[in-house]
């Protein structure tokens, strides 16, 4: 059986859909179809009433708290400090707390410590890179290709780490969410002169590229691919399923598919260098140069036919390059200028479109809560889960649109409601009636995911650096980034990063799937990074403080973020004082331990 990377890339159903019969094409009722909860435009919401007045402290808190009450539900209390301290840290910055900013944070007694916090953590560049961390994921982002003949790179993309660092930039300066659409699909068009925000076209520009490019079936694949990451990103729709024929359950027609791929099929992938070349043009084998970047350029512009089935040999009428006809006013909006990628850009992040405001809020929300309002983030069509609070949903789209698209606006008033501050646990009462928290009557307790988990190590160890850059192998000893900055391959992903849960860099993420497997946990008792960090944190462990009650006091406050219990100082001093039974000491072993807990896994 091959591995997943050697399959050829065939998106979604097409592959199936080439070998069955054309199916009858249903008229569609466009006016009933645009009564769909997502494509209805969202409006502003009257704050709901709520019976506890006392306990919003935010918008958003009206909205939750109204639905606890009428589930016949109680929210759950707010979360001790030093909790809500580290779950703060790891959701703005995707880093724990030092023990001397947990310290500095207990004496400031002056009212508001809790909002200068949040705006510290948001003006720190390790924001951006929790939030990048969250976007490459969606955008696909990989080094190389999945398809590779021996030692053939050449269509590999070894600066796609550009893309990633404006990427990182861009939510640190806090780039409004409809300019960073734009520019990530055509700042050269819309803004011709702007040289410094070019690798933003790596979202396109790091497309799968496959091998006999030249060929129109393969050409049709690199389309599909964009149309599938493009409108499952920024739209949350699955349009790449009506490559073959109209899509199957949502008013999606395809006409409207080709007439988006005919969008992509008016460009062309480029490795665009600094003196202005393409690096496709050189004549010897040179290595890149590091300012090179992997974009998109206009060339050629055409509209495609539609072919029956997806097969490029029954090529049938012309579907003009345009606009989503759901989303349209009338017909399909034609595009004219050029590939139509600025008029595509425009039309997406337009404050009138219904879905892009809600699709981004949605992923914010999840990351923050960790459960979105519409489960399916990606799917907003009729197979995808309604909100279960679609006015907050809709007052929070609307807000994020008036207050200028402010990803950063739209944070801080999250992490500062109620609803966040809540404790993870929750009254029997309450479980009984809503076990799924739904209602998010209490806080949902998460799993670090790779990046912060693997960085919380390194930061507790005291090995981490901070700068970004290039790409380094993530089994490289010298690797002590954090680990946004490690290689993705789409060829055959990192271990380490498949054994916990990264996704397929071949395909748009919705969001991360969670697996426990004993795999994982004979990593951290054996891997060569796991006891290398146990050894650099006894160490500094050790280092700390001249007993041993205090070192594991420190310790506790490292990867915790809090004083251990009696019994927990007791057991681990009595530990500290047995002879060591293997190669790590006794304060590797402990400190090994400390690593390998579900504590340190988890954030409350």
């Amino acid at each position: 059986m091959p591995s997943r990377a050697a399959i050829p890339l065939i998106l979604l159903c097409s592959g199936l859909a080439m070998i069955l019969p054309a199916a009858e094409p249903v008229a569609i009722d466009w006016v009933k179809a645009r009564q769909h909860w997502s494509f209805v435009p969202p409006k502003a919401q009257p704050l709901p009433q709520v019976k506890d007045r006392s306990w919003p402290r935010e918008r958003v808190d009206h909205f939750i708290l109204s639905r606890i009450e009428k589930g016949g539900l109680t929210p759950s209390p707010e979360a001790e400090v030093r909790t809500l301290l580290r779950r703060v840290f790891f959701d703005l910055t995707g880093l724990p707390p030092s023990p001397e900013e947990i310290r500095a944070f207990l004496a400031d007694s002056r009212p508001g410590a809790y909002e200068r916090l949040v705006d510290d953590l948001l003006g720190r560049r390790a924001f951006g890179e929790k939030m990048a961390s969250q976007w490459l994921n969606l955008a696909r982002y990989g080094e190389d290709q999945a398809h590779q003949v021996g030692n053939n790179t050449s269509l590999n993309l070894p600066n796609a780490w550009r893309y990633r660092d404006w990427v990182v930039a861009a939510f640190n300066a806090d780039l409004p969410y409809d300019a960073f659409i734009q520019k990530q699909l055509a700042v050269d068009l819309i803004e011709p002169q702007n040289k410094e925000d070019l690798p933003a076209l790596g979202f396109l520009g790091l497309g799968h590229k496959l091998y006999s490019r030249g060929r129109l079936d393969v050409q049709a694949e690199e389309w599909a691919e964009q149309v599938d990451t493009v409108s499952q990103t920024f739209l949350g729709l699955t349009v790449a399923c009506a490559r073959c024929h109209d899509h199957k359950f949502d008013p999606i027609t395809s006409r409207d598919y080709y007439a988006m791929a005919g969008i992509f099929a008016s460009m062309k992938k480029v490795s665009l260098r600094p003196d202005g070349k393409d690096e496709e043009d050189k004549t010897n084998a040179d290595k890149m140069d590091p300012g090179t970047l992997h974009i998109v350029r206009d060339e050629n512009p055409r509209d495609l036919p539609i072919y029956e089935r997806g097969d490029v040999e029954s090529p049938g009428g012309t579907a003009p390059r345009g606009w989503l006809q759901v989303l349209s006013p009338g017909d399909p909006v034609k595009f004219q200028q050029g590939s139509g990628r600025a008029e595509l850009a425009r039309r997406i992040a337009d404050a009138s479109n219904p879905l892009t405001a809600r699709v981004m809020v949605n992923r914010i929300w999840d990351m923050l809560f960790g459960r979105p309002l519409a489960h399916t983030s990606s799917n907003f069509g009729s197979m995808g889960d309604k909100p279960t609070h679609p006015e907050l949903l809709d007052d929070l789209a609307i807000r994020f649109m008036r207050d200028g698209w402010s990803v950063k606006r739209l944070v801080r008033e999250l992490v500062l409601s109620a609803t966040y501050r809540q404790s993870c646990s929750g009254s029997a009462a309450n479980a009984q009636l809503d076990e799924a928290n739904a209602s998010f009557w209490r806080m949902n307790r998460r799993r670090l995911g790779i990046e912060p988990w693997r960085d919380a190590i390194l930061s507790i160890a005291g090995t981490l650096t901070l700068e970004g850059g290039p790409s380094l192998s993530l089994d490289s000893p010298a690797h002590h980034k954090r680990t946004l900055y490690s290689q993705v391959s789409r060829k055959e992903l990192n271990k380490t990063l498949m054994l916990f849960d990264y996704p397929d860099a071949n395909v748009h993420a919705a969001r991360r799937s969670e697996s426990s497997t004993p795999t994982q946990k004979l990593f951290v008792m054996n891997s060569v990074f796991m006891i290398e960090q146990s050894k650099k944190l006894a160490h500094r462990l050790q280092q700390s403080a001249s007993d041993d009650p205090a070192r594991i006091r420190f310790a506790y406050e490292l990867l915790f973020a809090r004083e251990p219990q009696p019994e927990e100082l007791a057991i681990a001093t009595e530990f500290l004082q047995e002879p060591a039974e293997s190669s790590l000491t006794a304060w590797e072993q402990f400190a090994q331990a400390l690593l390998a807990t579900n504590e340190m896994i988890y954030v409350d």
